[in-house]
């Protein structure tokens, strides 16, 4: 993986947009990153990250979404991360946009937008970008494959976080196995030793499990057996050992017993069965002789009952006898019964027909009632003309009324339009004055608008102008401030310089040794070495006053650009201005303004004006012809009301006499009509009764002849014999019942075999039942013992052979118990056979350890001049587990010590190399990807001359694989050392970063 170029807005500690060219940085191999504490040094690893993996290293989590927006951005400006970079032979552009409370468009406040990302991919046969994806996920996914690592694996491996190293080295098993878990990800051998662990538990849950079910089973079968086994129930728990055989023993005990049992209560069932058989014989012949002696007497009981109700049923079969008779006379009884209903109804109808007749017609017959409404009908066709007369003169009353209406509506269009033409041409007038007067505002308004443009542009140079004065006089002071801090910072530079080189001889006399050549004059011994006094001034002193010069220098270099820049602009605006006053300026505009505003308000109105010209000429060509049509349609009106009128008259004199002395044809033809209706009613009712009294008579006479015929003096004592339904259903049973009752009785009576039994003594039927029920009760007692034992040895036939299935299928279960149990207390370290108590996760981590302190060791040596080597140990560390130790081994004692035991240098380096050699372990694992670009964070200032050329020796060999280091540090020396620099510098409207390439 290799970093091309970084671009931040408004991202952290960065308000506007920020470049980083890494392929420039990446020339030399070795770039420093610098700047001061809280410049945002971190802030440019931290966007490479965001870039990658849409989030931010480790503890600065907390800062993501909203809060990872600079303070300093401008409103509208939104957050933004872009990073080119190239992995896996394929060049990549990854644009991330974190969620930001942007201000609303419409009103106040602000509005939460999502964050957005974008996945490029660079073409080079088309020579363009092509877009890839725009989902956090699916791009989020694919940098995770192309580099083969996760977010946390990145921050270790190519932020390479020295402090982190640095308390690795010092660090207990325990943290170790943490990080290097994180970085290596093991979780899936701690996924295995908890999966052992829950299958041991498991599996002790299911061989406790049977033997619960074992011993329910042992349980059930003594509660079947009860206390008929001699032999004692085992007392066991699930787990015991030998729970199996004693529960099997005892159950073949029990079930022996119980088939004893059984063959006992199946032998005193067979004799209570046979002494049962015996007494329901007994009881039979006892009851038999019973029941005929009862229905002995019952009979003759029934007898006695016939007697006495003998009279009732003669009387009954006379009442049968008239009633068959009274049958045959029934059809005429009902013929007659219908012609009377009939005649009643005529005779009702006939009186309301005449009750609505006048009084003339009261004693009038069919006939002459028929002749009647035969005349009133022909005089009501006589009307027939008559009526059409009177609709006709309504209608003629109708269209009068609609020519007065017409007649008044043209008199008032008349009048309205010679008043409107008498004021037309006044409209006409003022309507003509008022265009005029439009387009002499529009003539003015153009002309004031060319005016007003020159007005504003040289107002606003004006208002810049000022502007730029104020900033010329602030520049020119802050020129003059950086100028004497310049000075005075050279000043006190060149003191600090000059006392530093008065006490060199100090400072050279530090560094001799006795029996070396000195530097200067080249003897060996040194009898009076100088000395340093108080206040003497070092190398680091002089280099700081030298930064802080060179600092203020810079600052006095931009006051005086910024300065020449806005002189310049001055003059621009002042060109453009004139030397004319602010003031002046804007108050002529405000004056072009205001009447600019009037003529175009008067202007307005020419559009209304002509549209309103237009409207008063459509109007007066349409009052012309109104008058004209309204003017025809008068005369036209005489003519239609003359003879309207002649018709009226006509039709008047005709209908005077039709209607009589009616108020109106319409009204005598409705009295015609009604008196026809009752007239032809009367006379078919009077027509009705006189038919219904001929059939009335006509039955009088067959049903007397009917009723002599059947033997009945009158008819009405033939209607008092007929019987309903119901009342002959009721006597006819009664009859039958009768019969039936007398036909059994005298059967019964006549029976030998009942007779036989009513000439026995009284049978003794209660002592026969309760000898049978006391053989009844003795073979249900030994049927349900013979019941009970055979239950019983079939209930523990089946338990026996439930437990012994049981059995058979715990033994392969306890087997495998014993396996887990075994392998999982292997995995966890606490079996005996894991002398070291060594778990899973651990013994891999162990083995990744190696790997990385073989990896550091190669650096390492070079660093420390061969002096120490990283090695791992798998020693227990008191009573806790082993597996994860890292000691250093000195050359120089040639003995093996602790890493906490390394100085504050020492522990630089070693954690130096140890995070270079854990990047590249943990590269191998992600498949080979290269990693081109490394970050060291911090350290450098623990290191002397000597060491930190060793070191920056080391990593300026990385530069043998392609790589390129960068190296974050406050150190001075660094940046004399280092060519290829980038600096953040920090200011009030937020940070900035300087970048210089090898060359420069």
């Amino acid at each position: 993986m290799r970093l091309h170029r970084l671009d931040i807005t408004a991202f952290g500690p960065f308000g506007g947009t920020q470049r980083v060219d890494f392929d420039e940085l990446s020339a030399a191999g070795l770039f420093l990153l610098h700047g001061p504490t809280g410049a945002g040094k971190t802030s440019v690893l931290d966007a490479v990250c965001f870039a990658l993996y849409g989030a931010v290293p480790g503890a600065r989590q907390s800062g993501q979404g909203l809060g990872l927006r600079s303070d300093h951005a401008a409103p509208a400006t939104r957050t933004e991360v872009r990073l080119e970079l190239t992995v896996a032979g394929r060049r990549l552009e990854v644009t991330r946009q974190p969620p930001w409370a942007r201000p609303k468009k419409r009103g106040t406040g602000t509005t939460t937008e999502k964050a957005q990302s974008w996945l490029r991919a660079y073409d080079p046969a088309a020579g363009a970008w092509t877009d890839l994806s725009r989902s956090h996920q699916e791009i989020g996914e694919e940098i995770t494959q192309l580099l083969g690592m996760s977010r946390e694996q990145f921050c270790q491996v190519v932020l390479l976080p020295q402090g982190d190293f640095a308390r690795f080295l010092r660090a207990d098993a325990e943290a170790r196995g943490k990080l290097l878990g994180r970085l290596f990800d093991t979780h899936r051998f701690a996924e295995v030793e908890k999966r052992l662990a829950e299958r041991r538990r498991a599996t002790e849950a299911e061989v406790r499990s049977g033997d619960a079910a074992l011993l329910a089973d042992a349980h059930r079968m003594h509660q079947e057996a009860g206390d008929t086994t001699e032999v004692p129930f085992p007392d066991l728990a699930p787990g015991d050992p030998g729970l199996a055989e004693s529960v099997l023993a005892w159950a073949a005990v029990a079930r022996s017993t119980a088939r004893e049992r059984s063959t006992i209560a199946h032998c005193a069932r067979r004799a209570a069965e046979s002494a049962q058989a015996a007494a329901d014989r007994a009881l039979d012949d006892v009851r038999e002789v019973d029941r005929l002696q009862r229905r002995f007497t019952e009979a003759r009981e029934r007898a006695a009952r016939l007697e006495d109700r003998a009279e009732a049923h003669q009387d009954a079969r006379t009442r049968m006898e008239r009633a068959r008779k009274a049958e045959a006379v029934a059809p005429a009884l009902d013929l007659r019964e219908a012609a009377e209903a009939e005649h009643r109804r005529a005779a009702d109808a006939e009186a309301r027909a005449r009750a609505a007749l006048p009084e003339t017609f009261a004693g009038a017959g069919a006939p002459g009632l028929a002749v009647a409404a035969r005349k009133a009908a022909e005089e009501l066709g006589g009307l027939e003309s008559a009526r059409r007369a009177e609709r006709r003169l309504i209608e003629l009353g109708t269209e009068r009324a609609a020519l007065d209406r017409q007649e008044r509506a043209d008199e008032d269009v008349l009048q309205d339009t010679e008043s409107w033409l008498a004021d037309c041409e006044n409209l006409r007038a003022d309507i003509e004055t008022r265009i005029e007067a439009a387009q002499d505002a529009a003539s003015r308004a153009e002309q004031l608008g060319v005016q007003r443009d020159p007005a504003i542009k040289r107002l606003g140079a004006a208002r810049q102008r000022d502007q730029f004065a104020r900033d010329t006089e602030d520049a020119h002071e802050r020129t003059l401030t950086a100028r004497e801090t310049a000075t005075e910072a050279r000043t006190r530079w060149l003191d600090l310089k000059e006392q530093r080189l008065q006490g060199i001889a100090a400072e050279l006399a530090a560094g001799l040794v006795d029996g070396e050549a000195c530097a200067v004059c080249g003897a060996t011994e040194h009898p009076a070495p100088a000395r340093k006094i108080a206040g003497h001034v070092d190398r680091e002193t002089e280099e700081r006053a030298l930064a802080a010069y060179q600092r203020a220098d810079e600052e006095r270099a931009d006051a005086e650009r910024r300065l020449g820049v806005v002189r310049e602009a001055l003059a621009a605006a002042t060109a453009e201005a004139g030397d004319a006053p602010t003031g002046q300026l804007t108050q002529e505009t405000d004056e072009l303004e205001r009447a600019l505003d009037q003529a175009r308000r008067a202007a307005s109105g020419l559009h209304a004006a002509r549209e309103a010209r237009e409207q008063t000429e459509r109007e007066h060509r349409q009052r012309l012809a109104s008058q004209q049509e309204a003017s025809r349609r008068v005369a036209s009106r005489a003519s239609l009301r003359d003879a309207l009128d002649r018709e009226k008259a006509s039709l008047e004199g005709e209908l005077e006499q039709a209607r009589g002395a009616a108020v109106s044809v319409t009204v005598r033809a409705a009295q015609l009509e009604r008196q026809t209706a009752l007239l032809t009613e009367a006379a078919d009712s009077a027509r009705a009764f006189e038919d219904t009294a001929q059939r009335l008579k006509d039955a009088d006479a067959r049903l007397a002849d009917a009723a002599f015929r059947a033997g009945f003096e009158t008819p009405q004592a033939a209607a008092d014999a007929l019987l309903d339904d119901e009342a002959h259903r009721d006597l006819q049973r009664r009859l039958d019942a009768w019969q039936l009752e007398e036909s059994a009785v005298r059967a019964v009576l006549t029976e030998a075999g009942t007779a036989d039994a009513a000439r026995r003594p009284p049978a003794e039927l209660p002592a026969a039942e309760r000898a049978a029920e006391a053989a009844d009760r003795r073979l249900r007692e030994a049927a349900s013992a013979q019941d009970a034992a055979a239950r019983r040895c079939t209930e523990l036939d089946g338990l026996s052979a439930r437990a012994a299935r049981g059995v058979v299928r715990l033994a392969p279960l306890r087997a495998e118990y014993d396996r887990v149990a075994g392998l999982a207390g292997l995995a966890a370290g606490t079996s005996a056979d894991n002398e070291r108590k060594m778990r899973l996760e651990s013994y891999v981590l162990a083995a990744r350890l190696e790997q990385v302190a073989a990896a550091a060791t190669v650096r390492l040596q070079r660093m420390s001049s061969g002096r120490y080597t990283l090695v791992h140990s798998d020693d227990r560390a008191g009573r806790g587990r082993s597996g994860l130790g890292l000691h250093v081994v000195d050359a120089w004692t040639g003995r093996e010590r602790d890493t906490a035991t390394l100085s504050g240098g020492e522990t630089f380096f070693a954690s130096l190399a140890l995070a270079l050699g854990l990047a590249d372990v943990v590269t191998d694992e992600a498949g080979g990807v290269r990693l081109d670009t490394l970050f060291i964070d911090e350290g450098f200032g623990s290191l002397d001359d000597q060491t930190l050329d060793e070191v920056l020796d080391v990593l300026d060999s990385l530069r043998e694989r392609d790589r390129s280091v960068g190296i974050v540090s406050h150190v001075a020396d660094l940046r004399r050392r280092i060519h290829a620099q980038l600096e953040v510098v920090k200011g009030r409207t937020g940070s900035v970063v300087r970048q210089r390439g090898a060359e420069g």
